[in-house]
């Protein structure tokens, strides 16, 4: 959400930004606001000036009466009542006011930075650098779900008797392998000097509408049903949500912090909830990271989350690279954005496994996070990254080390994971060689 100052003294800068976003429909809302705007400040500007009046008229009672005055204040009780009266309306539409500029403030999208390539969705998102150089190999890399079944590592059939299209079981080594990833995911980021944390899974309705857009909510969120709670789509949520109505301490930032959490999701409108696949899936497990910062530190965050990312995918020696997202792929709420995508070997090309984003003061000025300063307390800035998602992450690592024979290296760090496997073997091979 941004400053109601931006509308109110520089309107055409807001225009100009919807339109970058290419979401002319929400045009109208700034002069909606602006108009409303004018008439909450009229409502209270009157308001103030008959409380005012009000409190001056009813000292004055008290006086008259001691004078025995008694008609004469009457008269000024008679007055009092009336301010009252109008007071108690002006009250009402006030609020009324409030609600309609909130209403449409909170769809109206955040100031993008000027550094984000204008384009209108995803298709037009733009690559930065690459890291690690993408092999291609002679023989063809099988499908992730066929190698893992080839290591007797997942069951897509129960899951679907179980929960439907979307859910998956893994086991034995596969599913050990998962752990593996994330547990390293999580000291990777405890040596990187972030804190780690454990949070809720289950957030109120209040928090979910501070950190995401309506559109997100309604399209990735599960509601408890009878209950003011939703399940988490990332730990994100509960991260910046446990600052909800607080005001930190500058000399306390930055605040980095890394959590881990399952995750689940809807995923409407998306594609790719299929029957073979884990690519999109409705529950995952993820390791976050989430930094909340001065306002004039959050670009130099952003690059560091991003980087880190980065660090820790070519630790496992899997190529990535960077894409820029562009405008109109940019959630209301962010200012910038990138995602880290993974290289694929058997699709030959990158895949996202991460997205990376500076959120500016949207998140904190809808949910109360201020820094206490010394001329006067406000908003922080916050920005959160992924570290690693899987089973995403887990298709990445298994084409990039699945070999010609079917057997899957696991990389060094992995292995104290692993209890000290250096290979995995498909089943079959391992029942014929006994």
């Amino acid at each position: 959400m941004i400053d109601i100052k931006l509308i109110r003294e520089n309107p055409e800068l807001v225009k100009e930004n919807i339109k970058k976003k290419f979401q002319d429909e929400k045009l109208v809302l700034v002069d909606e606001v602006a108009k409303f705007d004018q008439a909450f400040r009229e409502a209270k500007t009157r308001a103030d000036a008959l409380r005012g009046e009000r409190n001056k008229l009813s000292k004055e009672i008290g006086g008259l009466m001691g004078k025995g005055l008694k008609e004469e204040a009457e008269k000024v009780k008679a007055k009092v009542q009336e301010y009252g009266a109008e007071l108690e309306a002006l009250e009402a539409k006030e609020a009324e006011l409030e609600e309609e500029i909130k209403n449409r403030m909170m769809v109206i999208p955040n100031i993008i930075d000027p550094t984000v390539p204008i384009g209108r969705d995803d298709t037009e998102n733009v690559e930065i650098q690459k890291f690690g150089d993408p092999v291609v190999p002679e023989w063809e890399v099988p499908y992730h779900v066929d190698i893992m079944e080839s290591l007797d590592g997942i069951d897509l059939d129960s899951a679907r008797n179980t929960s439907g299209n979307g859910f998956y079981f893994l086991s034995g080594d596969v599913a050990r392998l998962h752990s593996s990833i994330l547990s390293y995911a999580r000291d990777f980021m405890i040596n990187e000097g972030f804190t780690y944390f454990l949070p809720p899974f289950m957030i109120h309705g209040e928090v979910v509408k501070g950190v995401m857009s309506f559109k997100e909510m309604e399209n990735m969120m599960y509601k408890i049903e009878g209950e003011d709670l939703y399940l988490i789509g990332t730990s994100e949520h509960s991260m910046i949500g446990r600052f909800i109505n607080r005001t930190v301490k500058k000399e306390a930032l930055p605040y980095e912090l890394t959590s881990y959490s399952p995750c689940f999701r809807k995923e409407v409108g998306a594609h790719g909830i299929e029957e073979r696949g884990t690519y999109r899936v409705h529950q995952f497990e993820k390791q976050e990271m989430v930094i909340i910062c001065e306002p004039e530190d959050s670009p130099k965050y952003y690059d560091k989350l991003w980087q880190t990312s980065v660090k820790f995918f070519r630790s496992l020696d899997i190529p990535v690279r960077q894409l820029e997202c562009c405008s109109g792929d940019l959630a209301d709420l962010k200012v910038k954005s990138c995602d880290v995508e993974a290289w694929s070997p058997r699709q030959k090309k990158y895949f996202e496994v991460g997205s990376c984003s500076n959120l500016g003061d949207a998140q904190a000025r809808r949910l109360g996070i201020r820094i206490k300063g010394e001329n006067g307390n406000y908003f922080a800035h916050t920005l959160n990254n992924t570290v690693v998602a899987t089973p995403r992450a887990l298709i990445a690592y298994l084409e990039n080390n699945v070999q010609a024979d079917g057997t899957v290296k696991i990389a060094e760090p992995l292995r104290p994971y692993m209890g000290g496997q250096e290979v995995l073997v498909p089943v079959k091979e391992k029942k014929n060689a006994l």
